[in-house]
């Protein structure tokens, strides 16, 4: 089997790559172990997050540090034996939050961040899954004033960016979401993020235009890719499938590949949970709501209500230690009125990161034809599309929409 381009990763951001390579002209082979958008894609809180100008930075707060350390959090948790092997890259990502760090990731994301929304809305349509796309945005929620006030001051500094939200009291909460509780005082409505009830449909809508268009999705290992007779190849269940040229699109796993090539790129994962819920009797959540102060979103879907949780740091192939839903549920249950879980054990996924807040989006150094799109840093679902854009002009000597010097994979 042959193709131009072969694509390891059936996620958000390896099935755009191919639809974007695809539109201009290239053939397309899809690798992947399963099926699309079933494992870092499907997880997530369904944000497509136009308002993320910012990327999430290693926190300066001291009292949150402490809290951290003392792993009680709902927000943060470790794996104590993992810790010393992730504190060389938690150094950099420190180092690299920092006010310079920071603004400059900031400017390198913006271009990207700003094209999400519409990016996204283009697929959707060409796949006919448009209604699954909400422009409502999200709520961030609070407990205590003393969060709400310093949210408030970050909320301002997106105004140069033209970033649209309305600020609001406990009682216009309640207009926008009547079945919060009172423990939420107050809240920001981020209003230019648009939300999906089901990211893996989503994924797997995408996949089909691909597969409409022309497109092949084969199942394989991509740990059997590799060079061969100038070109590449991966063994797949139909045979050894070859191409001229290769992305690396496999998410958390992308280690996997390039590390083997021979290449350090210092790639992290945050691993996630989830869990659904029933509402109890007639209740209704209208948008994602994050609780600021305790550190996790409920999210509206189509399996029930999603609780996210914040960040573990584990290896990725650790066994799952799901103490943050543990921790977020009685929370959560303060905050709204959920019901059963709807799942008999939670959902656990690993999202890349790398420590300069900003994804490798490019050509792999020192093999001509190999390319990269990984390590998006909480934002795969959001970035996807812009980055299979991205990548594709990239590759096909077009003009590109972003600055690809800010994602380049030798940065490092």
């Amino acid at each position: 089997m042959r193709a131009d381009v072969v694509v390891l990763g059936a996620g958000i951001v390896g099935v755009s790559v191919a639809l974007h390579l695809q539109a201009r002209g290239r053939s397309v082979a899809l690798v992947d172990r399963r099926e699309a958008g079933e494992e870092t894609s499907y997880g997530n809180a369904g944000l497509i997050e136009r308002a993320s100008i910012v990327p999430y930075a290693f926190p300066r707060d001291p009292a949150k540090l402490v809290r951290y350390g003392l792993n009680r959090s709902t927000e943060a948790h470790y794996h104590l034996a993992h810790l010393p092997r992730i504190a060389p890259w938690l150094a950099r990502y420190w180092r690299a939050s920092s006010k310079r760090g920071l603004a400059e990731a900031t400017r390198a994301m913006l271009p990207l961040i700003e094209l999400c929304v519409t990016e996204h809305e283009k697929l959707m349509n060409d796949a006919g899954i448009a209604p699954l796309l909400r422009k409502t945005g999200w709520i961030k929620g609070f407990r205590s004033q003393r969060t709400f006030d310093k949210a408030l001051r970050e909320a301002e500094a997106t105004k140069p960016f033209g970033i649209a939200y309305d600020v609001l009291d406990q009682a216009q909460v309640h207009d926008r979401e009547p079945h919060l509780s009172d423990v939420i005082i107050g809240g920001i409505h981020w209003l230019d993020p648009a939300t999906v009830p089901d990211p893996s449909a989503v994924a797997k809508g995408y996949a089909r235009l691909f597969l409409q268009r022309g497109g092949r999705f084969v199942h394989g290992d991509a740990r059997s890719f590799g060079p061969e007779g100038g070109g590449f190849s991966v063994q797949t269940e139909g045979g050894r499938l070859s191409a001229a040229e290769a992305v690396i699109a496999l998410g958390p796993w992308s280690d996997d590949v390039f590390k083997p090539l021979g290449y350090a790129i210092p790639l992290a994962v945050k691993r996630g949970y989830h869990m659904h819920y029933k509402p109890q009797g007639n209740a209704v959540l209208n948008h994602p709501v994050f609780d600021t102060d305790a550190g996790f979103v409920l999210a509206p879907m189509t399996r029930g209500v999603r609780m996210t949780t914040g960040a573990e740091f584990a290896h990725r192939d650790a066994p799952p230690t799901p103490v943050q839903v543990d921790r977020a549920e009685p929370l959560a249950r303060e905050i709204f009125p959920l019901g059963t879980r709807a799942e008999e054990k939670p959902w656990l996924g690993a999202r890349p990161c790398l420590p300069d807040m900003r994804p490798v989006i490019g050509p792999a150094p020192r093999h001509r034809g190999l390319w990269f799109a990984f390590g998006h840093n909480h934002h795969g679902f959001t970035l996807g599309p812009v980055t299979g854009r991205l990548l594709a002009e990239l590759m096909t000597d077009a003009v590109p929409c972003a600055d690809p010097y800010w994602f380049r994979a030798d940065r490092f």
